[in-house]
């Protein structure tokens, strides 16, 4: 890993359960203590070594010596007049990413990134707009959790986070190794054991990846933003259409509907002008016929940087949701959170790196 060659360690953050016993085995130590540091790290959020009391002096050295804890450092946290909160975070390199606490119904999700930066450049995103820096590893996604997490414990939270969203900055499917990885991480019950039901993906039609899913252990859920039914407007708002067309998208999801039996969420920003005429929520239920798919419409957040997108007035977001419930199709409108400190969908866009 880069972190590696850079620091002269291993990243332990990364580490799964497994590759755990194995190091503990090849160190001559009994395997449990790989349980015991996986529940210090992810269940009771200790991540100096020292303070690990259980383990030997000897191992509590080794461990200090070799086993690198690179956690993101805060840089910034912003709060909603909701409650939502938003943070900074700054990777070892200096690379940076944002990613949000929400507070609903009594239940906590975190939204983390996946990349720094996003390599998308969907016209409607703020993180599209800074390019594309790297993936982050798999520790570094855990680690925004775990530290989001540790924070709201010791602020007097009686319970952690209940669920976690991938739907950050960047294209998971686009990390899908390292995102895949830090899922079972989360998910394995000597770890975070957080329930399957309790994860979502959301990627910009990433069909590979899709197929994957399709496949994958980890029994997740799965949202994609569509924004558009047709291949002309929806490439018009989204690039990506131009490599993995709407025929291709949707084919992929009847294999990941029919092998997994999961209900899909479509994604869809209403945006003034744009794709917010209800004859295109008729063209969307034509194209998703068969597949049962939830709608979620967002009105749109904007963004400083796209000052000509607006969202879409109160009335015609009324006609299009009047279009769907004629259709009889399931949906609906999510409540806006986090935009007072730009922590909304789509607004993420901390810098890339210090400077």
């Amino acid at each position: 890993m880069e972190l590696e060659r850079k620091r002269g360690g291993e990243d332990a953050l990364s580490l799964s359960y497994e590759e755990w016993r194995e190091r503990m085995e090849a160190w001559g130590e009994p395997r449990f203590r790989a349980d015991q540091i996986c529940n210090w790290m992810h269940v009771r959020k200790v991540f100096d070594y020292h303070e690990m009391s259980n383990l030997s002096k000897s191992l509590r050295e080794r461990l200090s010596g070799s086993m690198l804890m690179p956690l993101p450092v805060l840089i910034r946290e912003q709060k909603s007049k909701d409650g939502t909160r938003k943070y900074l975070w700054q990777m070892a390199d200096g690379a940076r990413v944002e990613s949000v606490l929400l507070n609903h119904g009594g239940h906590t999700t975190a939204c983390v990134s996946s990349q720094v930066g996003c390599p998308l450049s969907c016209v409607f995103c703020a993180t599209g707009t800074l390019g594309f820096g790297r993936n982050l590893t798999p520790g570094e996604i855990l680690g925004q959790f775990l530290m989001m997490e540790r924070r709201r414990l010791d602020g007097g939270a009686e319970q952690g986070i209940n669920n976690i969203v991938f739907m950050g900055m960047g294209e998971p499917l686009l990390n899908a190794g390292n995102v895949f990885k830090g899922i079972r991480m989360l998910n394995h019950p000597k770890m975070r054991n957080l329930g399957a039901r309790h994860i979502t993906i959301s990627t910009a039609g990433v069909v590979p990846g899709i197929l994957d899913l399709a496949d994958f252990e980890v029994p997740l859920r799965l949202s994609v933003s569509l924004h558009a039914p047709n291949d002309g407007l929806r490439t018009k708002l989204m690039p990506i259409n131009r490599q993995y067309s709407l025929s291709r998208l949707v084919e992929a999801l009847r294999v990941y509907r029919n092998r997994t039996g999961e209900r899909i969420t479509i994604e869809y920003a209403l945006i003034d002008g744009l794709n917010d005429d209800p004859q295109l929520a008729y063209e969307m239920a034509a194209l998703l016929d068969g597949l049962e798919p939830y709608i979620n419409l967002i009105p749109f957040n904007p963004i400083p940087m796209k000052p000509e997108l607006r969202r879409s007035p109160e009335a015609k977001v009324k006609a299009f949701c009047a279009a769907l419930a004629e259709l009889r199709i399931e949906f609906e409108v999510r409540r806006e959170r986090g935009a007072d400190i730009m922590a909304a969908c789509g607004q993420l866009a901390g810098t890339l790196r210090c400077t």
